[in-house]
């Protein structure tokens, strides 16, 4: 009974152990607590468990090490995308930034400082040119990672003007891969190029109502400025994009396709008459279109909604200038700048030059006219629709509340003969279509 007692509980013979070694008691601090108190031990089997550089080598990370690698080489490419398109929006700025501070007096988002408000005169527009030139980059403010915007008021004849750069999704080579693949396979697919997309929105006339109060609005709304000009649509575009314009666009629908002599063979006219085109197809025009060469895209005067208008409110006029193009993959903008300097300027030609004949105008109107009349015709349809339906309901809930009247016998007779004029109109019908 003692032998098993000191089995159990540690006891027996000491020297039959065998002592525990100092290397061991160091590996081991269990080892060594054990035989501090009982003086020996018996070890246990060593495995590489006890270190984890034993136990694990570099290739048992191998799963780890591609995940870690690919996020590694995605966050560079999105940085380095996210750089680069930053990088092609603040020179497009810096290119653009001239003709837009000596047009317009209030450029970018930034609004007029508050130390500007008892300024008037030519103090006020001195003083509105230093504080655009001391924005610099900020001109253009980015909405996202491929999208810029600026804007520009402060002008005769000019509301104000939109500019929205569209840039390749170079954060995300994925995107890019699969949109230009798109791009050859249908022309529906998103454009991949940098774009360009300027809207200018003339005053036509309605400065008390646009003109917000500013420093120096009074002095514009009470200036007698005649910046009202007729209703038509006129653009002149790239040929390659043509027939997609006017597939994308109403406005363009309603005019007529004409090649022009005085353009190269890659441009032609969109137009609702020849005298509209003679009227603004000037030799400034020209040159400019021919300076922007393959990356022009449109530059379009509308009166018009893009869209097909589905509502009467929709085929009020509300007129607007826009231009696109191509970014230069070399950022040298030379050639684009003389068609963006027109586009700012045009207002003013039009406010001279863009009054025609009565019998253009009547020319005009007439497109529009029939458009109005389609939309009346589909309202009118949709009405009688709606009213027929209303009947129909009505006559259904009283014969609903005929028949909850009646008892079960009455009931039946009601449905049979219900049963029995169907059958006779049905009859009816298929007689007189034979």
């Amino acid at each position: 009974m003692a032998s098993v007692f000191n089995k159990i509980f540690g006891g027996g013979n000491p020297s039959a152990a065998e002592p525990v070694k100092a290397g061991d008691a160091a590996r081991s601090p269990r080892i060594a607590i054990i035989g501090a108190h009982r003086g020996y031990y018996t070890l246990p089997p060593y495995t590489k468990w006890y270190n984890v550089h034993e136990r694990y080598s570099l290739a048992d990370f191998k799963p780890e090490g591609f995940i870690l690698s690919a996020i590694i080489f995605v966050l560079v490419l999105h940085l380095i995308g996210a750089r680069m398109n930053r990088s092609k929006a603040k020179k497009w700025i810096r290119a653009h930034a001239a003709p837009l501070t000596s047009e317009f007096a209030l450029v970018g988002f930034g609004g007029v400082p508050p130390n500007l408000a008892d300024k008037k005169g030519s103090e006020l527009t001195q003083a509105l040119a230093e504080s655009n030139a001391q924005q610099g980059d900020n001109l253009l403010k980015e909405k996202s990672l491929f999208e810029f915007a600026s804007y520009a008021t402060g002008r005769a004849n000019v509301a104000f003007v939109d500019v929205k750069l569209t840039l390749k999704k170079r954060f995300n080579p994925i995107t890019v891969l699969v949109e230009t693949v798109m791009g050859f396979v249908t022309d529906s697919a998103a454009d991949t190029q940098d774009i360009v997309q300027a809207t200018l929105y003339p005053f036509d006339g309605k400065e008390a109502l646009l003109v917000p109060g500013v420093p120096g609005a009074a002095e514009l709304r009470t200036k007698n400025n005649k910046s009202g000009f007729d209703n038509f649509v006129f653009a002149i575009v790239h040929k390659e994009r043509m027939k997609q314009v006017r597939e994308d666009r109403y406005d363009l629908s309603l005019t007529v396709t004409k090649d022009h002599s005085k353009l190269p063979n890659w441009l032609t006219i969109m137009t609702e008459s020849a005298e509209i085109t003679d009227a603004l197809l000037t030799p400034e025009l020209i040159k400019a279109a021919e300076a922007a060469g393959d990356l022009f895209e449109y530059l379009i005067v509308t009166d018009q909604p893009m869209d097909k208008p589905k509502t009467l409110d929709e085929t009020a006029p509300r007129k607007r200038i826009l231009l696109k193009y191509r970014m230069p993959s070399n950022n040298d903008y030379t050639g684009l700048l003389p068609i963006f300097k027109y586009f700012l300027r045009l207002t003013d030609q039009l406010t001279k030059v863009a009054h025609f004949r009565p019998e253009v105008l009547r020319k005009v109107k007439a497109s529009r006219d029939n458009t109005i009349k389609q939309i009346q015709k589909a309202d009118e349809e949709s009405k009688a629709e709606e009213r027929a339906q209303e009947r129909e309901k009505l006559k259904k809930a009283k014969r609903d509340q005929e028949l909850n009247a009646l008892d079960a016998k009455a009931q039946k007779k009601y449905l049979e003969k219900e049963r029995e004029r169907e059958v006779k109109r049905s009859m009816k019908k298929s007689t007189t279509r034979a």
